[in-house]
């Protein structure tokens, strides 16, 4: 059966949207996960010591201090355990972020942290901190790949890729 001209144009353009959209969700998964990794080697000094340019903490005390001023109604004694709990999970989810490893669950955790942060900075240091820092962005940003199908270069399509062809195998063989 023929194709016509409408049926070849309307192919190439979901082609191109099907490419724009895997290297988009791509992009904005792995620079959430570089992000989140930035700010752990940060902490833990491997940007520089305190005061190097562009440094924000240097070593962990000086993010501990920041945690106590964004979180006054911790107890001094849970400050420590909830800044390695932060920096654990900041640490996990940007590598599981940056692999595309679980992205509906990643992405929704990675909100609610980053929200969470925003929401402290708000309280504390007022609105137009979270604002230069964007951290309503970074925020919502998970959220929205939350809910976008797996981008082709993810360990998730992969996963995906794999279970179906396990499912066609099945089918051939029966």
């Amino acid at each position: 059966m023929a194709r016509s001209v409408n049926d070849v144009q309307i192919s190439s353009t979901e082609l191109t949207t099907t490419r724009s959209y895997d290297v988009a969700a791509a992009f904005l998964r792995i620079g959430l996960g570089v992000g989140l990794l930035s700010a752990v080697a940060d902490r833990l000094g491997w940007w520089g010591p305190p005061g190097t340019p562009l440094v924000s903490w240097g070593n962990f005390h000086n993010f501990l201090l920041y945690t106590a001023k964004l979180n006054p109604w911790c107890p001094g004694v849970c400050l420590p355990l909830l800044g390695v709990v932060v920096t654990i999970a900041e640490a996990g989810l940007g590598l599981l972020l940056i692999l595309g490893v679980w992205m509906r669950v990643t992405g929704c955790l990675t909100g609610i942290m980053a929200l969470t942060f925003a929401a402290a900075m708000t309280f504390v240091l007022g609105i137009h901190a979270p604002l230069n820092y964007e951290v309503f962005v970074f925020s919502a940003a998970p959220f929205l790949l939350a809910t976008l199908k797996p981008d082709k270069l993810s360990l998730d399509a992969l996963r995906v890729r794999n279970s179906c062809k396990g499912r066609k195998m099945n089918v051939l063989v029966n």
